[in-house]
């Protein structure tokens, strides 16, 4: 992985084999980000996605491999308790143009993946809220 920093936003290479939310991770450290969006494209081979079902307040999740196009990545990066927090989903498509998605655990890069990240003069904590089974928003 290779970035760049042009003011506020953040351009990223995230290359074969390497995890995108563990390098969106060590940016976030090297970088000392507290707010921020994600967009990014690219290519998977492996990934995994959920859905949270609000009544068990528990997340699904599916594993989905071979080649897939990211046709959408996009979230945020926060703290939760003072520390590191990201929340992401993505749309990935085959080679059918079937589009599979949801909340991003974990996707492995099979060729690159173009990442930008938008950096807001701000904080936004985060804390679990016993009603929704979430970790929320807290101003």
């Amino acid at each position: 992985m290779e970035y760049r920093r042009f003011g506020n936003t953040i351009i990223a290479r995230i290359d074969k084999g390497e995890e995108i939310l563990e390098q969106v991770e060590k940016i976030s450290l090297e970088e000392d980000i507290k707010l921020g969006t994600v967009q990014a494209l690219g290519a998977i081979s492996r990934f995994t996605a959920g859905v949270f079902h609000t009544e068990q307040k528990q997340y699904a999740s599916n594993v989905f491999e071979g080649a897939f196009e990211i046709v959408s990545l996009a979230g945020t990066i926060n703290t939760m308790n003072d520390k590191f927090y990201c929340h992401l989903h993505i749309s990935a498509g085959n080679e059918k143009g079937e589009v599979f998605g949801g909340h991003l655990n974990r996707a492995i890069v099979s060729a690159t993946c173009e990442m930008v990240i938008t950096l807001i003069d701000g904080r936004v904590d985060r804390a679990f809220d016993e009603e929704t089974g979430l970790n929320l928003f807290r101003f």
